[in-house]
């Protein structure tokens, strides 16, 4: 059965923040283990991750428990500014107890984008313990996503050949940014118990509202999954002729 998208509209990004951290806190807490948890990069999640790791947040969650993972990385050293993995580490990663090991990295730093992507595959597999992936059986409790201005997520593009790719696992995605990245594929993104969509700022309504209307032309509205979808979105960034019809309460 295909869920429709739950769209929770807060007042502003930090409120939509708190939200967000609040119902992932939470799932957290009340899952098994292990819990795999797919991140997003970007500003918007950023304060998702910085409250998770606040003391009114971390001393509730187990964090032995906690795997984390990424939807997609520039190809950058892992210190550069630009790095996902960077980011969380400094809002999250930094601040609470999780085993090294549960922070599965992308390594962006071994060899070309291609082998990058190749070494990520492997490590999902080893980590899921099969090479195919079985819809009974997620391989992420939760995925986090962004949507860009432009509808994309993870870096899924718009009109490149990333979007096509159904059986590999992990892709690198070049010559559409200033620099390579590699990106899960839809497949993996959609092997998840639940997906949350983090978006804030009126730069983003437009495509919000695409996606929300199923444009097809935009990849995060390509994904296929039975999984519930939610959207944590910002007044700001909320279409005014779908705020009125999506007051759902997550």
């Amino acid at each position: 059965m295909t869920h429709e998208p739950i769209v929770d509209i807060a007042i502003d990004a930090e409120d939509m923040a708190m939200r967000a951290a609040l119902w992932l806190a939470a799932r957290i807490v009340f899952a098994s283990e292990p819990f795999s948890l797919n991140l997003a990069g970007g500003s918007t999640p950023k304060r998702v991750y910085e409250l998770l790791a606040s003391p009114s947040f971390k001393s509730y969650i187990d964090w032995q428990k906690v795997h984390l993972f990424w939807g997609d990385e520039r190809c950058v050293p892992f210190d550069h500014q630009d790095s996902n993995y960077k980011m969380v580490h400094d809002a999250l990663i930094a601040h609470v107890p999780i085993p090294p090991d549960h922070v599965h990295r992308i390594p962006v730093e071994s060899g070309s984008p291609e082998d990058a992507a190749a070494l990520y595959a492997a490590d999902l597999q080893r980590f899921y313990g099969a090479a195919t992936l079985d819809p009974a059986r997620p391989l992420f409790d939760v995925t986090l996503l962004g949507l860009g201005p432009d509808g994309h997520t993870a870096s899924l593009f718009p009109e490149t050949a990333a979007l096509d790719e159904r059986r590999a696992w992990t892709t690198a995605v070049i010559g559409v940014k200033n620099e390579a990245r590699i990106s899960l594929t839809y497949p993996v993104l959609e092997s998840s118990a639940a997906i949350l969509f983090l978006v804030a700022g009126p730069e983003k309504r437009r495509a919000l509202a695409g996606v929300l209307g199923k444009d097809q032309s935009l990849p995060a509205a390509r994904l296929k999954t039975n999984a519930p979808i939610l959207w944590y979105v910002d007044r700001a960034a909320m279409p005014e002729q779908e705020e009125a019809a999506n007051q759902a309460v997550v």
